[in-house]
């Protein structure tokens, strides 16, 4: 899988000349949009439940698979302390706050908008849930559901 656009880009990796290190995370994340819920799993245990808001309609959280791609620390964090940048991006914004329009994980302080469809396309997680994922190795598969 290929964090760029469009959405669901694989390439390949040509392994002939050694190198090539492999790496398995038991941690998945399912996002389930109709439900407005996240859930972290690892080994096909969960590890909590929680209401999030999701994408507004005119800025739909894209759906599919996808994966872990970084995660951030803002050195001056005004709505969360750590975002976590998925492989996907809007299918609607081309660039978002200077960068390419990714869609990530991340906090929000106001705790009313869990459970709407309110955001830019991310998922905005409450604290407890942005705890937890902090742990999730990057590279883990993320899965969203419409």
């Amino acid at each position: 899988m290929l964090p760029s656009r469009p959405n669901l880009s694989t390439g390949w990796i040509y392994t002939a000349g050694g190198g090539l290190r492999n790496a398995y995370s038991p941690y998945y994340v399912r996002i389930d949009l109709a439900a407005h819920q996240l859930t972290v799993f690892k080994s096909d245990r969960s590890l909590g439940t929680w209401k999030v808001a999701t994408g507004a309609p005119s800025t739909p959280t894209p759906t599919g698979r996808t994966f872990l791609l970084a995660s951030l620390t803002p050195e001056d964090a005004t709505y969360s302390p750590r975002m976590l940048a998925l492989g996907s991006h809007s299918a609607v914004l081309q660039t978002f706050d200077g960068g390419p329009g990714t869609i990530g994980l991340h906090g929000w302080p106001d705790e009313s908008v869990f459970g709407q469809e309110v955001s830019h396309g991310c998922v905005r997680v409450p604290a407890a849930a942005l705890r937890v994922l902090a742990h999730v190795p990057l590279g883990s598969a993320v899965v969203i559901n419409p």
